[in-house]
């Protein structure tokens, strides 16, 4: 893909951005007169202003559910400082003379607030890592991430790295030592110098300020991937359409993305370098623009659902059903990511617990997780008549229905969710594939739904359930007692560790690695936050 270059890669204050990350042509727009989808009001809104955040329906606007912020390691800055330098810099930005002092000195103090020194550039570099510990921890954002690049799973290309890759992979190992230094200016550039997104991102950052900056580094790292990155940034692109994220909003990340990476890799730092980057970044760019505004001509930025039931099935699971405002579309093995109205702007994914129903409701288990701020509402907050928001569906561990093929599926703690949905897709296809669950947990009580998989089990001759208690977690080791499944196709749903685990243990008793389904293990969150 063709891309512009540039001659310039400082720290990101030179200029507003024209010729960088420019998409190659205007996304196309809904014809006149065609109908607003829900959601569209935020695209009529002024730049940088989003819809009034929802509130339970039927129910008086009360305070927000008490809940610890998600705790980060001890070495990071004060997230709390580095927010409040945020806002006020923001609002100091917003409010500042055209020479750019204000944003100059409000820049001055988030740095100072999140502790980031002087510029490296007069700092002793650190020795940089091997190359495959240099990125930071794949943390995607909506990955939502039917193909995603954080897989275990997913091999390195065998040929040589491209030219770009290559330098962007030396970066990437530069920085990794002060992979937290390089966020916290990232998002001090972003706010300063483009005010008006701030209102995009969570009032609360602590647990946001690394989700965009890794996707970024995460997909740009992997730009060789063509086969499964094209995927994973067009579910990217469809997601952030619920953020109200506009195709003008690209080159502003861009460029605080390179003022960033140029600050704190200053010592390998180039013009080819620069050049480099501005190419992958702009590729990465295109193809999120193109795929939300193919989306937006069939599809809403988000839907409305509100809570019908509420099934508190032990003291931290609970069951939730909800309507959505119009129908919803999505293959059973899917998740979606969901907005309660106590922690507007914070996302988190969740599975459907069913195949697409008749009656068009949605189930979703949630596990309260200490300090998950939107798995403790869901849980110990959300009542009947509250209404949430949900995004796009997203994920490709959907069967198969064009083969004969056996079914191993895995699923631990609420990873079971999906797994039931896949059983029902089954069951109402209509053909007798033997389908073989491991349901696992660390107690029995934690066996939630083993009532329903067991009357699943009794209705269908096809499908065995066989629940796994072990405190240590290992469901993959139980699996290698039976077999064998080299015709199987396989489907893991749980913990991060258990999926890794899963797919290891899978391998090794002979199913090929394209028939082992799961999504990314950073960012499908089907056991909590």
């Amino acid at each position: 893909m063709d891309a512009p270059t540039t001659t310039s890669s400082d720290d990101g204050t030179s200029g507003g951005g024209g010729g960088w990350f420019t998409p190659r042509r205007p996304p196309k727009r809904p014809e006149d007169g065609h109908p607003q989808q829900p959601g569209a009001d935020a695209h009529q809104a002024p730049e940088g202003r989003r819809p009034a955040s929802i509130r339970p329906l039927g129910r008086p606007e009360g305070p927000v559910p008490a809940a610890e912020p998600v705790a980060e390691p001890g070495e990071r800055p004060s997230d709390e400082a580095v927010n409040q330098a945020v806002n006020e810099a923001a609002a100091d930005s917003a409010d500042g003379s055209a020479d750019g002092s204000a944003g100059s000195s409000a820049e001055e103090r988030i740095l100072a607030a999140a502790s980031v020194g002087p510029s490296p550039a007069v700092q002793p570099q650190p020795t940089p890592p091997p190359a495959t510990q240099s990125a930071p921890p794949p943390v995607l954002k909506d990955s939502v991430a039917q193909a995603s690049v954080a897989k275990d799973s997913v091999a390195k290309p065998s040929r040589p790295a491209s030219p770009d890759a290559a330098l962007v992979q030396r970066t990437m190992a530069e920085i990794g030592p002060v992979a937290d230094q390089v966020t916290s200016y990232f998002y001090a550039l972003l706010f300063t110098r483009h005010p008006d997104l701030r209102p995009m991102f969570p009032a609360a950052m602590d647990t946001q300020r690394d989700r965009l900056l890794k996707a970024l580094l995460t997909a740009a790292e992997h730009i060789d991937h063509t086969d499964v990155l094209v995927s994973y940034l067009k579910n990217l692109g469809r997601g952030h359409r619920k953020y109200g994220t506009r195709p003008e909003h690209y080159p502003a990340v861009g460029e605080c993305l390179i003022g960033s990476l140029s600050r704190y890799a200053s010592a390998i730092w180039d013009e080819e370098t620069g050049a480099a980057w501005v190419r992958t970044y702009t590729t990465i760019s295109q193809v999120m623009i193109d795929a939300a505004a193919e989306d937006e001509l069939r599809a809403p930025a988000w839907w409305f659902a509100e809570v019908v039931s509420h099934d508190l099935r032990t003291p931290d699971i609970a069951v939730v059903t909800v309507r959505p405002d119009q129908p919803y579309p999505f293959l059973a093995g899917q998740y979606t990511s969901l907005e309660t109205p106590w922690w507007p702007r914070i996302w988190r994914h969740y599975s459907f617990a069913s195949a697409p129903r008749s009656d068009g409701l949605l189930s979703f288990h949630v596990k309260a997780v200490p300090a998950g701020w939107v798995s403790n509402a869901l849980v110990h907050h959300a009542r009947p008549g509250d209404v949430l928001r949900l995004g796009p569906p997203g994920g490709s561990m959907t069967v198969d229905h064009t083969t004969d093929s056996g079914l191993l599926c895995l699923g631990g703690g609420t990873g079971i969710a999906p797994i039931k949905a896949l059983v029902e897709d089954v069951a109402e296809h209509g053909r007798r594939r033997p389908m073989e669950v491991f349901y696992g947990a660390r107690t029995d009580h934690d066996l939630y739904d083993i009532d329903t998989m067991l009357r699943l089990q009794q209705s269908h001759p096809w499908l065995s359930v066989r629940p796994v208690v072990d405190q240590r977690a290992h469901l993959p080791d139980a699996v290698r007692e039976y077999g064998p499944w080299n015709e199987y196709d396989a489907y893991l749903s749980g913990p991060p560790g258990m999926i890794r685990s899963g797919v290891d243990a899978l391998r090794d008793v002979g199913i090929p690695e394209a028939r082992i389904r799961h999504d990314s293990v950073e960012e499908l969150v089907v056991a909590g936050d």
